[in-house]
This record gives structure tokens, C-alpha cells and sequence, in this order.
């Protein structure tokens, strides 16, 4: 698994690019007053435009998971992009600005979370020789399901919030979740430069 994910880092960091733009979109979307609105970005109805990132992200993570794998295929990278990818497609299906339950938005977060929570935790359990890379993994494996547990109290309602403060949540998770994909695109190119260098050397 490791190997094929070095050789597809490059799209792991494309999609940790594409994260930090769904976050950051919400940035430039703030009324004077600083508060968070729905209005359009360049012409572009924010929401939209947040859903073909979100949606061009998790068909990064799937090709990352599965593209040129052979048998190092990651199921839980591949579901992780799934469900990202079934989010953007809900922001462009769906009227957000319309009276809808969290529910389903949260669930499909809760599934995104987790997935590349476990997914970071267990890689980490394999990188017993470079203790930094553990500890990155391991930090982010662990928050990334605390994101998880958030959003599965705020779908049942156990946390209760304005319907804008919802989407701060969902652009915190997107800014986490391109440090994290972007990191990890990084170290696993640094990884695959050393390998190629000791075997050249």
C-alpha cells in the first residue's frame, strides 16, 4: 500500500490544493460585517463552486487509493474519496440554502473523518522506522476522528448551531484535511526520492 501510494503522492497533494481552496473559498465569501454568507464568489454560486472542489478532491483520493495500486490497493483512502466525492455532488444537486436536515450532510462527513482517521492511524502502526512520519500520521489519524464524532453529535442534534456555523465546521474540516493530504503527499515524495536515491547510490 505504501508503495503504491508513493507513487501516486502527486494526487494527494493535488487533493490536499483542492481542500484548501473549498476552505478558503468561505473566506472570501464573508459579508463586510465579517459574518458568513451564501453569496456568489466571482459570479459563482459559493455552494457550487465548494461542491466541484469537493467532488474533483474525491476523485483525487480515489485514484490515489487505486491507480497503478496491484495489490496495494487502500479501501479506506478509496471510501474516504467516495465520500467526498458523494458530498460535492449533494452541494450541486441540492438547493443547501433550502430548510434540509444535517443529517446526511453530517453522515457523509462522520464517513469522510473516519476513514481517513483509521486510514492515518493504521499507516502509522507500519512506519516503525521513521518516528516522525509516525507522529504526524498518528496526530492526525486521532483528530480526524474527533472531527468525526463532532459531526456525528451535531447530525443527531446532541450539538446544536446556527445553519452558517455548520458551514465553518465543514470549511475546518476541509482546511484540516488539506494540511493533512498535502503533508502526506510531501513526506511519501521525500520517501520515494530517499528509496530512489539508495538504490541509484
Amino acid at each position: 500500500m505504501i508503495q503504491t501510494l508513493m507513487k501516486n503522492w502527486w494526487l494527494l497533494a493535488l487533493c490536499g490544493i483542492l481542500d484548501a481552496a473549498y476552505s478558503l473559498t468561505y473566506v472570501f465569501v464573508q459579508g463586510p460585517d465579517g459574518s458568513l454568507t451564501l453569496r456568489e464568489f466571482m459570479g459563482v454560486d459559493a455552494v457550487r463552486l465548494t461542491g466541484k472542489l469537493a467532488l474533483a478532491a474525491g476523485v483525487c483520493t480515489i485514484a490515489a487509493a487505486i491507480w497503478r495500486s496491484g495489490k496495494g490497493k487502500s479501501w479506506l483512502l478509496a471510501l474516504n474519496g467516495l465520500a467526498l466525492s458523494a458530498f460535492g455532488l449533494l452541494c450541486n444537486l441540492w438547493n443547501l440554502r433550502a430548510r434540509h436536515s444535517f443529517l446526511p450532510v453530517a453522515l457523509l462527513f462522520v464517513l469522510m473523518a473516519m476513514s481517513i482517521g483509521v486510514f492515518a492511524l493504521a499507516t502509522a502502526l507500519t512506519l516503525r522506522r521513521h518516528v516522525p512520519d509516525r507522529w504526524f500520521l498518528g496526530a492526525g489519524g486521532a483528530a480526524s476522528i474527533g472531527f468525526g464524532l463532532a459531526f456525528f453529535a451535531m447530525g443527531f442534534r446532541w450539538i446544536r448551531l446556527e445553519p452558517l456555523e455548520y458551514l465553518l465546521w465543514m470549511s475546518s474540516y476541509f482546511g484540516f484535511s488539506a494540511i493533512c493530504m498535502l503533508g502526506l503527499g510531501l513526506r511519501l515524495h521525500n520517501l520515494r526520492a530517499a528509496i530512489h536515491r539508495m538504490a541509484t547510490g
